[in-house]
């Protein structure tokens, strides 16, 4: 998997991992992927609520020790 953008969102709470993601999507091409690091348990739903909403693929998401990883492909 060829990320092409990383945002690292830790120690931020909802909704603001949301809006970096939404706003680092907007500068990206589509097809391409963003990686989002966070550790806001939430964040696990509410990246698969904001990918039903926008469009946007929600690839794959992981939980590595207290840090939880979204990658999201531009629609």
């Amino acid at each position: 998997m060829h990320i092409q953008k990383e945002l690292d969102t830790r120690g931020l709470n909802c909704p603001l991992p949301i809006l970096k993601a939404k706003k680092a999507l907007a500068e990206m091409e589509s097809g391409q992927l963003l990686k989002v690091i966070a550790t806001d348990p939430g964040s696990t739903r509410d990246f698969q609520a904001f990918a039903r909403q926008t469009g946007n693929e929600l690839v794959e998401q992981s939980t590595q020790a207290d840090e939880f990883i979204h990658v999201l492909k531009r629609r």
